[in-house]
């Protein structure tokens, strides 16, 4: 019952990974989604964001406006600080719940926590192994700009906002390279898929 922590930068090709491990079989919890899921309308989450930055992070609707929410916090390290103290732990709550709902359903499961603050947030959690997408800053800058509609200087300073690429290369055990092809990218998945439980052995001996 490995449970696998996915990390990697913006635009690292993180969820092409996790999409291929889920076609093996693999259980993906999306990090991304628990947060949506903490922060639905009427929920103490969202509550506790609207009391800290004001009702103008709520929509017509009662829902987040996550746009302005990022307006908000982008570049002030303070506001980010509140911010994830608000929503962090939360998320670990839910995520654990979800971690507990898969490996009751099935004991033998293997557990992909596709997680994008996984150095900033999640690095002292138990798990069985840790696999970073990589692809260098100015392939993921280029990504941004290109498929996501980022000006150059957007794309910079979201790259810039998370740690660094020799700081999360640092904690990995696996490091699948996703600046090539894409089908070398999922051919190293398979290749991860094919020697998972080699790999979790080695880092379970590791902690003995």
């Amino acid at each position: 019952m490995p449970l696998i922590a996915l990390t990697g930068g913006i635009a690292s090709g993180k969820s092409t990974i996790a999409r291929r491990l889920a076609e093996h079989g693999a259980v993906i919890v999306d990090a991304d989604q628990v947060v949506r899921d903490v922060q639905q309308p009427g929920s103490p989450v969202l509550r506790a964001i609207a009391d800290a930055f004001g009702d103008g992070m709520l929509r017509e609707d009662g829902a987040l406006d996550r746009a302005a929410l990022a307006a908000r916090v982008f570049g002030d390290p303070e506001a980010v600080g509140r911010l994830n103290a608000i929503v962090h732990p939360a998320v670990r709550v839910e995520s654990q719940r979800q971690f507990d709902e898969a490996f009751g359903s099935d004991p033998d499961a293997v557990v992909v926590y596709d997680v994008p603050l996984l150095a900033e947030a999640r690095l002292a959690d138990p798990w069985d192994l840790i696999v970073v997408a990589h692809a260098p800053a100015e392939v993921r800058a280029h990504r941004l700009v290109e498929l996501r509609g980022m000006t150059e200087q957007e794309a910079a300073a979201r790259i810039s906002s998370q740690v660094s690429d020799q700081e999360r290369l640092s904690i990995a055990d696996v490091v699948i390279e996703t600046d090539g092809p894409l089908e070398r990218t999922l051919a190293q998945a398979d290749d991860l898929w094919s020697r998972l439980g080699e790999l979790v052995g080695a880092r379970r001996g590791l902690r003995r």
